[in-house]
């Protein structure tokens, strides 16, 4: 089944193609516009990514990143999340429609900004570990076990191996929070993201003024002269806003909106207070903790809740619920991924 797919949103309404392969074999990049933004998108069949091999993902990723970052010499963009598609060019301009406000809101937050990703290793772990071990501490405890008659036992091996997991941890963390202060006054925000190893000690996002890039590159040389060598600083930039501001299209069926708003007694033109207000009502109502002779409450609070949440993340605005007439199958949500 053929669609289209969205790689990202961009400050201008020019309806082009940019002359850049897409995702597949489907043909090249072009733009769909709405009202001064514009859908960056390629023809596609539709993917479903979460039933993929992780090398197959691993491959559409780079070649979504490869389309965002090319496009980035030309305009400024907002990324969409992976596999994000359209059913048809109105579904599109809807997306377009629905996030408006959300869009032209993170183009000001950044304009003229770029992310910078920074991460640092040990270079030699095994050499860092036995440091350690000469710490005077470790070093004394090893001598009073390795002294007694009935030798080291595994318990002692254990504690020995956990003052230098901790005593390494403990190094981990000083450094990494020199990495993060020396860096972080050149930013406007920051994103920590998991470590990938037990080499790894730094992995985060910067976002800041493009005109700061040299300053934040010459820091970070400095910074990784001062470790004279004992770590490895890799840094990957210019980016697009990956970490900061990555969007997501969510479509809600309408039947699970219609079920949410009968569930809180909500007519077709509540308000996000009146949404919450109905939710807090009913919970009381059916709270398992006020209800604990009846075997159906916590089923009726678990989806009294999930009512909740499925309003909630729809309404964007004051008189926030669709009449079924908006939307022909599925209620569009445009959101920044968390």
């Amino acid at each position: 089944m053929e669609g289209i797919y969205i790689y990202g949103i961009v400050d201008t309404a020019e309806e082009k193609s940019l002359g850049i392969d897409g995702i597949n074999a489907y043909g090249e990049v072009y733009t769909i516009p709405h009202q001064d933004i514009s859908a960056v998108v390629s023809d596609s069949e539709l993917v479903n990514y979460t039933t993929l091999v992780k090398d197959v993902v691993a491959r559409y990723l780079l070649r979504h990143q490869q389309v965002i970052e090319k496009i980035m010499d030309s305009y400024t963009i907002i990324p969409m999340k992976l596999g994000t598609y359209a059913f048809n060019i109105r579904e599109v301009e809807e997306i377009l429609s629905k996030g408006y406000t959300m869009f032209k809101d993170i183009f000001r937050k950044i304009n003229k900004k770029i992310e910078i990703d920074v991460a640092a290793t040990w270079s030699d772990l095994n050499s860092i570990i036995k440091e350690i071990g000469e710490d005077e501490e470790i070093k004394e405890l090893k001598e009073k076990l390795m002294s007694r008659p009935e030798g080291v036992s595994f318990e002692d091996q254990m504690k020995i191996g956990n003052l230098i997991k901790n005593s390494l941890d403990n190094k981990r963390e000083r450094c990494a929070l020199e990495i993060e202060t020396g860096l972080k006054d050149l930013s406007i925000d920051f994103r920590k993201h998991d470590l990938m190893d037990d080499r790894m000690i730094f992995n985060a996002a910067f976002l800041i003024d493009k005109d700061k890039n040299i300053r934040f590159e010459k820091k970070l040389d400095r910074l990784n002269e001062s470790y004279d060598g004992e770590l490895d600083f890799r840094c990957i930039s210019p980016l697009p806003p990956y970490s900061f501001y990555t969007t997501e299209v969510k479509k809600i069926p309408l039947d699970d909106i219609e079920l949410a708003k009968r569930k809180l007694c909500l007519n077709n033109m509540a308000t996000k207070d009146e949404i919450i207000k109905a939710y807090r009502s009913k919970a009381k109502l059916y709270h398992p903790d006020k209800n604990a002779d009846s075997p159906d409450a916590e089923k009726q609070f678990n989806e009294i809740f999930r009512a909740y949440k499925i309003l909630l993340e729809y309404c964007d605005g004051n008189a926030c619920l669709p009449d079924g007439k908006e939307f022909s199958k599925n209620a569009i949500v445009v959101k920044v991924r968390e």
